[in-house]
Parts: structure tokens; C-alpha cells; sequence
């Protein structure tokens, strides 16, 4: 592999696997060191959440579906595990790059009975960018059962970008109506998709391509659900300022960065190789 990985390589299956699926499962990626700074990271923000937080379930749920966005820069546990685990070595590998940009931090919290779940969707139209190159990491520092998990649809990454809808209304917020082919109904016959998910324990992770359709279920109620992810850029993202409001949003980056313009900017830290 490339001399950037500093001795760390990835097998080529699961670089092919990725390619091909658009979401791998790489078991025990992170060490029980790395995965309590995260765990100290996430109660931190849970503690401080930020003007961008939200809760993700309805009034009624007996749960609680938490997150929060772009927390980075204020949360050094975070930033400790973005910069010095290999987590932006594995990026790269996997998106066929020389290097791997941040795009952002992304927190999800699934309290015990959290019956919401979340909707098959893909990720890349809630977006400002566009680009084939990029991947998004999913880890739990909680064990996280089969039923609980994220699931992939295999090979959906190739296309088309379907309707983006909001969660809990399903509101063609972002592109307008008709513009966009709407998501098939998965759920009414799940034999017709090769549906891929993993249990997980924490360590592990999934990473999965930002096109890649994928869903996730409630939580039962014995056990919570952290995850934290991370979405990387590679070397042919491009801005793509919106009308509209991203999710996350970027206020006034339209303002530095032109249409079609490589991420370079300080929002987007270079991740790998390190500097």
C-alpha cells in the first residue's frame, strides 16, 4: 500500500469488499484505550451539547434519540481520536486516496427503549458537497445487537441519488419535489436487497460510502447505544453551496469556498497523512 499508511494496510478484500458494497465491517479497529477517550468524548457532549444538537424521536417514544453535529474543535477527546487513531489511514485506503479530509463529527444516541428508528436513506444529498471519493466511519462504544444495528443496501452507493426526506414528517426539505427518484419501500420485501449489517462490539467499526442507502433500528431496554461517527473526504469532493439548509449546515462558506472548489479550509482539517 501507499508509504503514507506508515506500515498500517488494510487487506485488499476489505478495500474490494468496500468498493464493491459500498460498506465493510473491520473488526477491532480501535484499541480499549481509544474507544474510552471516545466514550469520554461522548459524555462530554452529552453534558455540552451544542447549538446544533437535536433530539431525533418523537414525544411519545420511551427513549431518547439524541445528536449533535461538528463538535471537533471544542471536544479534545474527540479531536484526540480523529487525529491520532488510524481511523484517517483506514479512510483513505478504503476511498483509494492519497489523503483524507474531515468533513465532520456526527453523534447519535440511542437511550434504552428508544423505539424511533432511523429510515433508509442515503447521506451524501443532505450534503454540500459532491464527489465519489468518501467514506463515513459508524462506531459504537456500546455492544450493539444485530436488531439495533446499522444495515447497508449492497451496491447502492453506484446510483442514483434518491429523495432526501426529513425523518420524523418525511418532507422533501432539501431538493425539490419531483426532482429526485424517491426511495424504494425496502422494508416490504427485504428478500429483494442484499441487506448487509453487523453485530458490533465496541472496537469495531463499519465504514460506508456516503450514497450507500442504509437504516437502523430501536434499541431494547437494556442497553443504550452510542455511536460516533466520522465523514472523510477525498481528492474529487467539491463544494456544492445549496439553497437550502444542510445537514450539518456550514454558515458562510459559500461566502470562502466557490461551487466546485476543492475542501480545502480549516473546517475540513486534513486528517492523513498527518502534518
Amino acid at each position: 500500500m501507499r508509504h503514507h499508511t506508515q506500515g498500517f494496510e488494510l487487506a485488499p478484500e476489505l478495500i474490494e469488499d468496500f468498493q464493491r458494497d459500498g460498506a465493510v465491517c473491520i473488526r477491532q479497529l480501535f484499541t480499549d484505550e481509544e474507544v474510552e477517550l471516545l466514550e469520554r468524548g461522548i459524555e462530554e457532549n452529552l453534558a455540552n451539547p451544542s447549538e446544533r444538537a437535536k433530539v431525533a424521536s418523537r414525544e411519545d417514544d420511551p427513549g431518547w434519540f439524541f445528536e449533535d453535529f461538528c463538535n471537533w474543535r471544542e471536544n479534545d477527546h474527540y479531536r484526540r481520536f480523529i487525529f491520532e487513531s488510524r481511523v484517517g489511514a483506514v479512510a483513505a485506503q478504503l476511498m483509494g486516496c492519497d489523503n483524507a479530509r474531515l468533513f465532520h463529527d456526527h453523534l447519535l444516541v440511542k437511550e434504552p427503549n428508544t423505539r424511533q428508528p432511523t429510515p433508509w436513506h442515503q447521506d451524501q444529498p443532505y450534503y454540500n458537497v459532491e464527489g465519489r471519493q468518501n467514506c463515513s466511519m459508524w462506531m459504537p462504544v456500546d455492544p450493539v445487537a444485530r436488531e439495533s444495528t446499522l444495515e447497508f443496501v449492497a451496491g447502492s452507493h453506484q446510483g442514483p441519488w434518491l429523495m432526501p426526506r426529513s425523518f420524523l414528517d418525511h418532507q422533501a426539505r432539501w431538493f425539490p419535489e419531483g426532482t429526485l427518484a424517491d426511495l424504494p419501500d425496502i422494508e416490504d420485501d427485504r428478500s429483494r436487497w442484499n441487506i448487509l449489517g453487523w453485530e458490533l462490539e465496541p472496537g469495531d467499526a463499519v465504514f460506508f460510502h456516503m450514497l450507500t442507502l442504509h437504516a437502523s433500528g430501536g434499541v431494547g431496554g437494556d442497553r443504550r447505544r452510542r455511536a460516533f461517527s466520522l465523514r472523510f473526504l477525498g481528492e474529487d469532493m467539491v463544494h456544492a453551496p445549496r439553497q437550502w439548509k444542510t445537514s450539518p449546515e456550514f454558515p458562510g462558506l459559500a461566502d470562502e469556498l466557490p461551487a466546485g472548489a476543492p475542501m480545502a479550509h480549516r473546517l475540513f482539517p486534513q486528517v492523513w497523512p498527518r502534518g
